[in-house]
């Protein structure tokens, strides 16, 4: 089939038109914690919005009406199949069919630290295979700068067709923050480039039909970078109180005091917190993303890569503490049996990416530790070649084990209980700061 006489403004004008009149057809690219959210709040505007996922379960289950992550429920997700705003598939194929697509894929990174593009290659090779003139995508997931441009671009325009022309391109950052019921797709600003003005342009038309505000850059590049700063500066600043954590601990000084005092400041200082580590999809991740494309300008970031580090060694730093506190119960790790509180990478959320719980966990078993945990929002989980589950939330539970390790604080534990009935516990993220001073408490 030959390609189509229309011209270029004709082209423009046909899909603005089916974007300010809701008639345009939406996919969205992987429907996990960004794309989930993401294809919601487009058919909650008006659109009608095609899922499209790898994962076959996934993508089953969205069909049954269920919903597997905890910031969209389930009724949402049935009453949106049920009036044919949203609908899910594992084919590719129905490309052909959609006027605008958002891409929305994992981008994680690979044992030795370094971006794991595999994700986004597959899923842009599927969609340059299926492309077709008018259209416009969206790429939403963190990754470094020059993705869109130099990875993205080469793959779509290798079927003949032109961006800016034939079809349209831009990157708009991802601002998801899950288990967070303040913020979400809607009223969170959306920072967002185009390869080109009339990408950019279009993008931003499209973005403003469900976003409450959303800010145009001069370029993908500039997008890129912009989600990059907005994690690494909360890595940095991590980095900053775990050290300060780590030297408060040899001081015998509250660092949690400390921060507190600090914030009576009413300019110039922001609050951070330390931690058994950073989890999640983003602040783990992004620092490395950023280093890695550096080098390609013989930079190297190493104040930033120093930081994060830092925080990817906090868990050892925990597993450090859970020794000494114990021994100072004449307790040998080895010989003792740790109760895990939390294993998600934040508190009341179902999320364990990149989760230091996990390591820890990990560690623990590496050393033949006997070791359980407790967390309803991770009922059971495949780990290390194990199938654990939760342990049954009461009371007499923490007796039965030498220290109770407290991971994440979800906002269910109730901390006068846990105090009262463990041998020891090690305080991990301050949550027992309202209980008051325990001689069983030991806090980072």
């Amino acid at each position: 089939m030959g390609r189509s006489l229309l011209t270029s403004r004709e082209i423009r004008s046909n899909l603005i038109n089916s974007i300010d009149d809701k008639s345009c057809q939406v996919g969205v690219i992987g429907l996990g914690y960004v794309g989930l959210p993401t294809m919601m709040s487009i058919a909650e505007s008006g659109f009608r919005v095609t899922g499209i996922d790898v994962d076959v379960d996934r993508v089953a289950q969205l069909k049954n009406g269920d919903s597997y992550i905890d910031d969209v429920s389930s009724e949402v997700i049935e009453e949106l199949f049920k009036a044919k705003s949203i609908s899910a598939t594992s084919d590719y194929a129905v490309i052909r069919d959609l006027d605008v697509i958002l891409v929305c894929v994992p981008t994680p990174i690979t044992l030795h630290k370094e971006p794991d593009m595999g994700p986004l290659a597959a899923a842009i090779e599927s969609l340059a295979e299926y492309i077709r003139q008018g259209q416009l995508v969206i790429l939403q997931s963190t990754t470094y700068p020059g993705t869109t441009e130099e990875f993205v671009l080469p793959r779509l325009e290798s079927s003949g067709r032109r961006a800016g022309n034939d079809f349209y391109l831009a990157f708009a950052l991802e601002r998801i923050d899950p288990g967070n019921n303040n913020f979400n797709v809607k009223n969170v600003p959306k920072v967002v480039g185009g390869v080109t003005q009339d990408c950019k342009d279009i993008a931003v038309r499209f973005l403003s039909e469900f976003i409450s505000e959303v800010v145009p850059v001069s370029s993908p590049r500039v997008a890129e970078m912009s989600k990059l700063l907005e994690n690494t500066f909360r890595s940095v600043n991590i980095a900053l109180v775990n050290e300060l954590a780590m030297l408060c601990q040899r001081m015998k000084i509250d660092v949690w005091e400390v921060i507190q005092a600090a914030s009576t400041k009413p300019f110039g200082f922001m609050p951070f917190y330390p931690g058994p580590g950073v989890g999640g999809h983003c602040i783990p991740v992004d620092p490395f993303y950023l280093a890695w494309k550096a080098k390609e300008y013989d930079f190297y970031v190493n104040f930033i890569q120093l930081a994060a580090e830092t925080n990817d060694n906090m868990p050892y730093y925990a597993l450090s503490l859970i020794t000494e506190s114990l021994g100072q119960q004449s307790k040998s790790l080895k010989d003792s049996k740790i109760l895990l509180l939390g294993l998600t990478f934040k508190a009341n959320v179902n999320d364990t990416r990149n989760s230091p719980a996990l390591t820890i966990l990990r560690l623990l078993i590496e050393k033949e530790v006997v070791v359980a945990y407790q967390d309803n929002y991770v009922p059971h989980l495949q780990f290390e070649g194990l199938e654990l589950t939760s342990e049954v939330l009461e009371s007499e539970m923490y007796s039965k084990y030498d220290a109770t390790v407290i991971l994440t604080d979800h906002s269910y534990f109730n901390w006068n209980e846990i105090i009262g009935s463990s041998v020891l516990v090690i305080d991990l993220r301050n949550a027992t700061q309202s209980a008051g001073q325990y001689p069983n408490v030991v806090k980072l």
